[in-house]
């Protein structure tokens, strides 16, 4: 197959795209997620048909609820340890497309409920793959994973796809056997070798912290910002001198967007993993990000609320882009100051002017 390159000439990214997805259909896990919600909405602004498979929402008021009246596309509440019901749900869509989100996806509570994070994480990520393989046609896949799945060093280094997988802790770790299976399910069943056979091309993406409008999970920073300061209280802040690879949510999904058309054109040169995170000079501490937010929002203080005893977390992450720049053409558009005042000016929005934002940030997005 003829070799591609990430970016079109003279197209705009929301138009480049749109060629890949407008009236295809695409099967997302996870979609009444915070990411997933995301995805699934500049999905539908895209043109795409669009089938989502989730446990419902863990929290009220989030994204996807936002969302409905919008009518971001088919809706499933069904859970991927639930095999049958996926293949069949899968089998029936038949499509052109399937991006993976569905997971446990937090840290500190893999630490309160291992066994099933491993559960959903690693064994709804090999069903998932195995409905793909029953399918007939040909099907992109993107696995979405994690930053967290390289055996981390905590050192001053930027860590490529190359790198040593690895996890201390249980969610980290079940996210790196989840990039195993994905990398099983390549070598036995979908093996650019026996491409025109199977029809299946799959990669996997790892992107840094997300932040967004609409996250309101428990033990992430940005919602502990956003209630403390709804609230006029001081924001508690675990870890103050960690650094992280903060993005804005709309960087990866442009990135698992693109990759997904890019795949769908070209498996043999696509189909591997990529990283999906910000420039090597943009990475904050969460003591910064805390005090960028209070700045966006214009009053707030915070403290220390780091205990000797608390549950490890790294201390220290940063991500190599090298691949997905030189490879996709692809390249972070806002810094970490754009991405929180982006995220801060969300919750700043009436209620009800919060699904029309989203959009309006979406095509803000994408319009370059």
């Amino acid at each position: 197959m003829a070799k591609q390159s990430g970016k079109m000439e003279n197209l705009e990214i929301g138009q480049q795209l749109s060629t890949y997805y407008k009236n295809k259909k695409v099967f997302v896990t996870g979609h009444t997620g915070f990411k997933g919600s995301w995805l699934t909405a500049t999905l539908h602004s895209l043109g795409a048909v669009v089938k989502g498979y989730a446990l419902a929402p863990d929290y009220e008021n989030g994204l996807y609820d936002l969302l409905q009246p919008y009518k971001t596309g088919e809706s499933v509440i069904a859970d991927i340890r639930d095999k049958q019901k996926l293949v069949a749900e899968i089998s029936a869509f038949q499509p052109d497309y399937l991006f993976h989100l569905a997971a446990q996806p937090l840290v500190k509570r893999s630490y309160e409920i291992p066994a099933e994070t491993f559960d959903v994480n690693v064994t709804g990520t090999a069903n998932v793959l195995e409905a793909v393989k029953g399918l007939p046609g040909k099907c992109a896949v993107i696995v979405i994973t994690t930053d967290k799945v390289y055996e981390n060093k905590e050192k001053d280094i930027l860590y490529n796809e190359q790198d040593v997988l690895g996890g201390y802790d249980p969610y980290s770790a079940s996210k790196a056997c989840a990039e195993l299976v994905v990398s099983a399910f390549r070598n036995s069943f979908f093996n650019t070798a026996e491409y025109d056979k199977h029809l299946k091309a799959l990669a996997s993406v790892r992107a840094g912290n997300v932040i967004g409008g609409g996250d309101y999970s428990r033990d992430r920073i940005v919602p502990d910002i956003v209630r403390a300061l709804q609230k006029q209280q001081i924001i508690p802040v675990r870890n103050p001198h960690a650094v992280r690879p903060w993005q804005h949510v709309l960087e990866p999904i442009g990135g698992y967007l693109l990759l997904g058309g890019l795949l769908n054109g070209a498996p043999l040169q696509f189909s591997k993993a990529y990283n999906f995170g910000p420039l090597p000079n943009d990475h904050l501490t969460v003591k910064d990000l805390v005090q960028k937010a209070i700045g966006v929002w214009g009053s707030g203080s915070w403290e220390d609320m780091s205990q000797p005893d608390q549950v490890h977390e790294a201390g220290l992450l940063k991500l190599d882009i090298t691949r997905s720049r030189t490879e996709l053409g692809w390249q972070p558009q806002w810094d970490a100051a754009q991405a929180i005042q982006q995220t801060i000016n969300w919750y700043k929005q009436d209620a009800g002017k919060r699904a029309e934002f989203t959009f309006q940030q979406i095509k803000a997005y994408f319009a370059r």
